[in-house]
């Protein structure tokens, strides 16, 4: 039978709006990082990618490098779209980026125009799309000037393969400059997508702001610190974990004694809520005016409905505000 999602799918989430922007995300978006590759079994991701959608999870977020090898994600979801889901491809918000290490040669990894244009026509044969929804330089590549990265995501936009631009991990130092390029060529520029967390503060010194004062909005990933942000770790390293498994951007150095510390206090701050600590965690990267959403990454359908239900409590009482950044300082 053909799948037909579920007609109360919107009423559990909450929609934010990309700063100044007509485009509206949801709190909580799906990541295809980690998890979705050649060795993921399909039954699995499609139970994932439909259970999101079925509670109003319409932003999936991809890149050309995501997946075991390169590129799986985009072709495993790309396979789940065109089978189950293309009768609902206008809504939802369809996001992939381009600026690290793809295939051999000169070409194959930067900011040049030559990189990010042939690399959105590989990902669109990969997803089986004429356009993406969000098209993202994935790194600020300083040995690309920035005026030839920001004009090819302004070309991907004009050709109509990509809605919006988007950066991802640029220094704020350089933010303004991008900003300005975008607003010279009239790009509808939306979105900065940033690392933030409770154990990584950096982005509010100086891009949040400068996201609020330019109207532009901010995707966060990593909001649980790569599950240090959760119970996992307080009585050592599970085997399961992607410590365990060398996972190549966390490492056993990163769970120290204070962070595990902290974490136990927040548990009781989130025991009070009637929350997990990574409900906690991820209600508190939303409190940010500029953040329009939060991706979460998943292993299974269990882990997205526990962090789906933090859409029920995203409220802080001023205790509760106070609490948290006296464990957190």
């Amino acid at each position: 039978m053909p799948y037909i999602a579920n007609q109360e799918r919107y009423q559990p989430m909450t929609y934010n709006r990309c700063g100044n922007s007509g485009l509206l995300l949801p709190a909580i978006s799906l990541g295809l990082y980690r998890n979705f590759g050649e060795d993921t079994p399909y039954q699995q991701a499609k139970d994932i990618i439909l259970t999101a959608f079925d509670n109003g999870i319409t932003h999936f977020d991809l890149a050309n490098n995501y997946g075991e090898p390169n590129g799986s994600a985009e072709t495993l979801f790309g396979q789940i779209l065109r089978t189950e889901l293309a009768t609902y491809r206008d809504e939802m918000i369809i996001a992939t980026k381009a600026g690290y290490d793809m295939w051999p040669g000169p070409y194959g990894d930067g900011g040049s125009r030559k990189y990010m244009l042939a690399s959105l026509d590989q990902s669109l044969h990969r997803l089986g799309l004429d356009y993406v929804d969000i098209y993202y330089s994935h790194r600020y590549d300083p040995d690309t000037p920035l005026e030839e990265t920001v004009s090819a995501l302004d070309t991907a936009v004009k050709q109509g393969k990509a809605l919006y631009a988007g950066v991802s991990n640029y220094p704020a130092d350089i933010m303004e400059e991008v900003i300005a390029l975008f607003k010279q060529y009239r790009t509808p520029f939306v979105v900065h997508q940033v690392q933030y967390s409770m154990f990584l503060r950096e982005p509010e010194k100086r891009l949040f702001p400068l996201l609020e004062k330019e109207g532009l909005g901010a995707i966060v990933y990593q909001p649980l610190f790569q599950g240090l942000l959760s119970t996992k770790y307080q009585n050592g390293i599970p085997e399961d974990s992607r410590i365990a498994q060398n996972v190549d951007s966390i490492s056993s150095d990163q769970i120290t004694h204070d962070r595990i510390a902290k974490v136990q206090q927040l548990k009781e701050i989130a025991d009070n809520r009637g929350q997990s600590v990574p409900q906690l965690a991820i209600a508190w990267v939303l409190k940010r005016k500029s953040v329009s959403s939060a991706l979460i990454g998943v292993r299974n359908v269990e882990q997205l409905i526990e962090n789906m239900k933090t859409i029920e409590n995203l409220s802080f009482t001023n205790e509760e505000d106070q609490a948290i950044n006296s464990i957190l300082t």
